[in-house]
C-alpha cells in the first residue's frame, strides 16, 4: 500500500553507496546524470535508467538501485527548488522535534492567574516535566512506566470545569485519604498537615465572595484513581474545593521551574518597562 506514496531519486548518498557496492566508474557516471531528479514511480524511473549508457550493467542491479533510491512522502513532487525544499524540510524537522519534546519531555506553560501565589506568580512562564508520572501515549490517557503522584507535587491537568484549558495546582490528598479543612487548616486522615507553601492573603479574603466558604471543606474521602488538588493562594483559587477531584490519568505533568517571568503590564510600552521583568525568578525551581 505504501508503494502508492513511493518516489525515486538518486542522491549523493545513493552514489556513494553504489560505489561501495562495486558499481563501475562508467555506470556511476551514467547514474550521476540523474542525480537529484525526482521520479514519481518505479516504472518511470526504470524507463529512464534503460536509456542511460551502460544500461546493461545498471539493469543487472535494478533491485539494489530501486531499494537505495526509494523514498516515501518526498517533497520533491511539490517543491522542486532544492534550496527552498531544504528549508521547508528543516522547518518540518524542527517542528516534529519540538512536538516530541513537548509531548514526552518538557512543556512550557504561562501562568495567567494568581491561584498559586506566592509559589508561582502571574506572568511566570514555567517548564513542566511530562514524563514525571510515566511516558504518555499521544491522544490517550495511557502512560507507560506510570509513577505515583506524591503529596505536595505541583501538577498540571485539564481543568474539570473546562478541559480545553489547563490548571496548575498542588496535590494535597491522595486516593483513599480523607481530606478536611477547618478554619484554614488542612487535615489529612484527621491529622493537621504542615504547609509552608500555603498563602492566606487577608485582602483576598475580604474581597472575594466564596460559596462555599473556602476556610472550611469536607471531610470527604478521595476516590480511588483520583487526587485532591488545591491552590497555594487559599483565598483566591478555583480548585478542588469547588469542583471535586482530579483523575490521576488526566494529570499531564509536574511543574518544575520558572524559566522566564514578567509582571503583566497593559499596552505595548509594557515591553520596554524593564522593571516589570523578574530576572531573579529565572531558573527558579518550584517547591
Amino acid at each position: 500500500m505504501l508503494s502508492k506514496f513511493a518516489s525515486y531519486k538518486i542522491s549523493r548518498k545513493s552514489l556513494v553507496r553504489f560505489k561501495k557496492q562495486g558499481f563501475s566508474e562508467s555506470a556511476l557516471d551514467s547514474l550521476t546524470t540523474l542525480e537529484e531528479q525526482f521520479f514519481p514511480s518505479s516504472e518511470i524511473f526504470i524507463a529512464q535508467l534503460k536509456k542511460l549508457p551502460n544500461s546493461a550493467e545498471i539493469m543487472e542491479r535494478e533491485r539494489i538501485i530501486l531499494k537505495s533510491t526509494r523514498g516515501y512522502f518526498r517533497m520533491d513532487q511539490w517543491i522542486t527548488h532544492r534550496t527552498t525544499r531544504e528549508w521547508v524540510e528543516a522547518l518540518i524537522f524542527a517542528l516534529v522535534v519540538a512536538m516530541i519534546v513537548r509531548t514526552f519531555l518538557f512543556a512550557p506553560f504561562r501562568i495567567p492567574s494568581g491561584s498559586m501565589r506566592p509559589t508561582i506568580k502571574i506572568g511566570d512562564q514555567i517548564f513542566a516535566t511530562m514524563f514525571s508520572y510515566g511516558i504518555p501515549v499521544p491522544f490517550t490517557d495511557i502512560k507507560f512506566f506510570a509513577q505515583p503522584i506524591q503529596r505536595g507535587d505541583i501538577v498540571i491537568f485539564p481543568a474539570p470545569p473546562d478541559p480545553s484549558i489547563d490548571f496548575i495546582k498542588r496535590a494535597v490528598a491522595l486516593a483513599g485519604e480523607t481530606v478536611e479543612i477547618r478554619n484554614d487548616q488542612l487535615y489529612i486522615n484527621g491529622k493537621a498537615l504542615e504547609e509552608k507553601y500555603a498563602f492566606f492573603d487577608p485582602k483576598s479574603r475580604n474581597i472575594a465572595i466564596h460559596t462555599p466558604d473556602v476556610s472550611y471543606f469536607g471531610p470527604v474521602t478521595v476516590p480511588q484513581g483520583h487526587i485532591f488538588t488545591i491552590g497555594d493562594n487559599r483565598y483566591n483559587s478555583h480548585d478542588g474545593r469547588f469542583w471535586g477531584f482530579v483523575k490521576i490519568e488526566k494529570v499531564k505533568g509536574k511543574g518544575q521551574m520558572v524559566y522566564w517571568s514578567k509582571e503583566p503590564r497593559e499596552g505595548l510600552f509594557g515591553l520596554f518597562e524593564f522593571d516589570s521583568y523578574r530576572f531573579g525568578r529565572i531558573f527558579h525551581f518550584l517547591e
